[in-house]
Formats: C-alpha cells, structure tokens, sequence
C-alpha cells in the first residue's frame, strides 16, 4: 500500500491549485458571466454544456451529469487514483509531499514492459541526437540537413539524431543495459530474423527525428534516408506506446502557442511542421501518416477555436484537405485553408520564396471554409460546358444552405450571382428550397441529443424535489442554515433519498469543518453519483441570502408531500373500511384524512 496523504496535505493542495488553471490543460474554457465554460471532455458535444465555477472550485456538466472537484476532474479523465491525483497536483502547486512513492498505484499501474519501451525510446533518443551534433559519423547526416535549410536550433528543438551505418549496434546498445530484446522487438525498435532467431537493427544509416507523445515522452522514430534508397522514411510501426490515430507530432511543443492563439495549423507531415517552425509558425502540427481521427479532433477542442489546414495542392491533399475540414467543421470548429502553389509542398515554398511570404502569402491568406468549398467542386468541371456549370451552382447552393448565419449565406450567394451573371433572387429562392428539404430529413433527428440533457430539461420534477435542492444549495454555503433545516424537519427526512444522504454528508463534514468549503465537501462525499448531485445542485442560482419567508415555504413543500403521500395511505384504508361496511372506523378515517388536508 502507498504512503496515506494527510488531509492538511489535501486541504492545502485544494487551495494552491486553481480548478480553472487545471481543466484549461484538457478543455478550452471561455468565461461567461462568473463561470467559465467548454465541451465537456466527458461525452461528445458541439455546444458546451460543461461549466467550471472558480469561485466555488468545482466543474459540472449539464448534459452528462459529471461533476466534482479538482481531484475528481482528474480521477474521472485520466483514470488514476485520488492519491495520484494529489500527488500530481501536489507537483503543479509546488507543495513538498515527502511520500515514498516506491509502492505506489502508480508503478504498478505502468507495466514493466510499457516502462522499459519508453525508457529505451528516450535513451535512443538522446544518443542519435548526440551522434548527429557530436560525433564524425554524423557529420555528413548534419551536413546533409544543413544544406537543406535545417538550423543547429531546429535540430536541437526537435532532437533530430542519427542512426549508424550498422546492423545490430542499437540491439547491442539495448543489450548491454539489460533491456529485454523481446520487448525492444515488440517496441519496432528492432527485429528479429525467422531463419535463426537473431535480431538486427530496425533503423540504419539514417536522419532520425522522434515522435513524442503529449507530455513529451518519445514513443517512436520515423527516420529519413540520406541518399535514394527505399522507403524514403521508415516509421515505427504501432507498438503498445505508439498508436498513430491518438499522437499530433509537435503537439507537445505547440499546445501552449495554440492556447495563445486559439488556432493551430495543420500539416500533412511532420517535415513541413519543421519547415513551418523555421519560419515562424510555432502553433503548427501534423499527423503521423494517417488521416485526421476523431481522437486527434478531441485534443484539437481542447486548445484551439479554430484549424488552418495547409495540405499540399495536389489531387491527394486537397482530397484530404477537404475530408479534414468536414470533420473538423462538423465537430464545432472554425476551418481555414491555406492553399500551396501548384507542385509545392511548405518546405519548398519557404526554400524558394522565403519564411515571410510563406506566413502572409500562405497562412495569413487563407480561405474561409466555405471559399475553399467553392474552389473544391469546381475541381474536374468545365464551368463553360451548360451542365457542368449547372452541377456545380446547385453543389455550391447546397454547402451554402448549411452555413448557421444569414449574413454569409447573403454573402456567399451574391458572390455566385457576380460569378455566373444569375439573378440573386432566384438564387435565394433555390436555397431555401434546399433548406427546407433538408430540414424535413432531419426531423426525425432531433432527439440525437444527450439523453441525459433532455431528460434534464424535459422532466417536470414535483415540487418537494425542488425545495429538497434549494435547501441542499442554502447548506453548502452556510453551515448554521444545516441545522436549521434539521431542527425545523421535525425529526422528519427528505423525500428523496440521494438528498437526506447528502443532508447526512453535510451534518458529519460540518462537525469537523467550522466554515462551509463546496471543494472539500465533494472530497469528503465518498460515493461518485451523489458528488455528481452536489455538482449540479452548486451551479443552481439562489438567492444569496435564505429569508425565513423561503426556508419555511422550502420546509413546507417537504412536509407536505409526506401528508400527501398519507393522505393517498388513509384514503386505501378509507376504502377498504367502507367496503367491509366498518362504518364506525372509516369516520375515524376519514377525520383523519380531514386533518391532514388542512394541515397542507
């Protein structure tokens, strides 16, 4: 068992650590009124619905129902225990825990294979890197990549290395230190021969440039030959570490320029994310050999408002260009495309014409998605040919239809009318036509929303369930309002049960804590549904002050559905009195039942 972590320890870790500070490293917040709010990392949305309140140092989801505090945000997302969230915390805020981590769920968490793998990966890392700038070997890797425009300081930024001209040595290297070649086979660092079991370096002879993951681990390489041998670059294959669909390369680096800038561009290659940091665009990231994921979109929302995608301009990247910008588009995000020279990929571009004109002439001149639209399907057409034209009108009219503001629709449509010589009027009318036949397809789907929003938002709740959350809600911001609450009860419970829970939460955490504090409540809650329920019933807007005119009223409405539920009791029993003709005890009965209704 790890090392138990003191609860001064946990109260001071609460209060150094802001939760806004925290959720901003995993979801784009954008303040509104006192709270800050995002897409909840939680459940896929496209409006946000997840809402941080710095003020009371907790987060909640309106339409997933996830809500807690710092360390339950970090439990819940990244699957660890609470100490591990403490001690990861603990390290942001620069509080000294003095824990023998040694046993901890941490080590058992990582396996020793996944441990020795990055462990080799970043030992191998550092040594191509050192013998590219260090050694005569590779000298003329260095030299080659001098001459193509690379820079000492690029080199260093991305710890570009070298590979020697040699079959086992990285196996030997390995060897040597005790990592088990089995595993370094299983990591693709190298390989091993079926006619006699031996094994020989997967990477030789070549410019290695290493991929990292989002924390900045290297998992994998990818390295490029020096002359014209084949594969022109060899890649790790996916090993237990490296998974192409989830690792963005340079994200590490640029995640905090695209927090600065709300934007990221995207690349096809990690080459021309090299080529566009040399001049000067540091929000830039790629790919690795694959097509943009819905992973890879889920990190992207959490940094950025908007992507510029800069493809190359030939058929296979515009045809990618277009199939990322869709996705990106539909998943809520602002698109860009910035449209290469025929021919030219941005290392090229930026060889030949120089870094400042690749940032204005490329990246500061890029189109609206929709303006990209417009090159994209006239692509392949004759627009002097009748039907063509005619094809291509109709296509454009329809993207237009799906645009959300009347403004670049009218925008969009004059621009055809201009284009074509059409009368801007009948244009309209075609869109409109489109708009509302799609509609109509789409009705059906209107309930594609979260379950959980729309049960939130459609259930009429009665009203003692109502008053049960305003008096929870009064609670947790006073604690003298607690026993109040239980004093005026009568010795009665809530109605519901997940609330007298929490009441009971409430009266023990208050015997221990003289002020209120919603954080260090939810840590104290130990069961993760009623955490949830404190979550949402903290971001209810009540009256900063609770009147005795409410809490009665609030009092009240509870009480009374207990009569209530009575009364429907003594009227069975009213019934079954009568039909046994016991007269004498259904007047007995029935007086009761008078009493209680004049009680409501």
């Amino acid at each position: 068992m790890a090392e138990r972590i003191a609860e001064e320890k946990i109260n001071q870790i609460r209060q150094a650590v802001d939760i806004v500070e925290v959720i901003s490293d995993y979801v784009q917040l954008k303040k509104q009124g006192r709270n800050y709010f995002g897409l909840c990392p939680f459940h896929g949305e496209n409006t946000p619905s997840f809402s941080v309140s710095p003020d009371k140092q907790i987060f909640h989801c309106f339409g997933c129902g996830a809500g807690g505090n710092v360390f339950s945000f970090l439990i819940e997302l990244e699957g660890i225990s609470f100490q591990e969230a403490a001690v990861k915390l603990a390290a942001k805020a620069n509080i000294e825990l003095d824990l023998d981590m040694s046993t901890g769920p941490k080590e058992k968490k990582v396996p020793e294979d996944i441990q020795a793998m990055l462990q080799a990966h970043e030992l191998l890392r550092k040594f191509y890197h050192h013998l590219l700038v260090n050694t005569n070997e590779g000298q003329p890797a260095l030299e080659y990549l001098m001459d193509r425009g690379f820079t000492r300081e690029s080199i260093d930024k991305f710890q570009i290395g070298y590979s020697l001209n040699s079959w086992d040595y990285v196996f030997k290297f390995l060897s040597k230190r005790e990592f088990s070649p089995e595993w370094m086979e299983k990591a693709g660092l190298i390989i091993k021969r079926e006619k006699d079991g031996t094994y020989f370096d997967r990477f030789r002879n070549r410019i290695m440039f290493p991929i990292f993951d989002q924390n900045g681990k290297t998992i994998a390489f990818s390295g490029r030959t020096l002359g014209a041998e084949q594969p022109k670059y060899l890649n790790s294959p996916e090993t237990p570490i490296f998974n192409k669909s989830k690792i963005l390369y340079n994200y590490h680096l640029a995640k905090p320029n695209i927090k600065k800038l709300q934007n990221a561009v995207l690349f096809e290659g990690f080459a021309d994310v090299i080529a566009a940091d040399r001049a000067g665009i540091e929000n830039g990231i790629a790919t690795m050999g694959t097509a943009l994921t819905e992973e890879h979109i889920a990190i992207l929302k959490r940094t950025a408002e908007s992507i510029t995608i800069c493809y190359d301009s030939d058929h296979a990247g515009i045809e990618a260009a277009f199939r990322a910008g869709s996705l990106l588009t539909e998943s809520g995000m602002t698109v860009k495309v910035a449209v290469m020279p025929d021919g030219m990929d941005p290392d090229e571009y930026i060889k030949s014409l120089g870094s400042e004109r690749f940032r204005k002439e490329v990246i500061g001149a890029s189109l609206t998605w929709m303006a990209f639209k417009f090159l994209y399907f006239r692509r392949g057409k004759n627009l002097q040919n009748e039907g063509d034209r005619l094809a291509y009108i109709e296509e454009i009219i329809r993207e237009i239809s799906k645009l959300s503001k009347a403004v670049e629709r009218d925008h969009y449509l004059r621009q055809l009318a201009g284009e074509f010589s059409l009368s801007l009027d009948a244009l309209r009318e075609q869109q409109k036509q489109i708009y509302f036949a799609e509609k109509r397809k789409e009705k059906g789907k209107k309930t594609s929303s979260s379950p959980a929003l729309i049960l939130q938002t459609n259930e009429l709740k009665p009203r003692y369930y109502t008053a049960e959350r305003r008096l929870i809600a009064h609670m947790l911001k006073n604690r003298d309002t607690v026993y109040r609450v239980q004093e005026l009860l009568q010795g009665e419970t809530f109605n519901e049960d997940e609330h007298q829970a929490i009441l009971t939460y409430l009266l023990s955490f208050y015997e221990d804590h003289s002020e209120a504090d919603s954080s260090a409540f939810l840590t104290y809650i130990q069961d993760d549904h009623l955490r949830r329920i404190v979550a949402n019933i903290e971001m209810m807007p009540i009256n900063d002050e609770l009147s005795s005119q409410e809490l009665n009223d609030y009092i009240k409405q509870v009480l009374n559905y207990q009569k209530l539920l009575r009364i429907k009791e003594k009227e069975v029993e009213l019934k079954e009195a009568e039909r046994q003709q016991d007269y004498k005890q259904a007047a007995l009965i029935g007086n009761e039942i008078n009493q209680l209704r004049k009680s409501l």
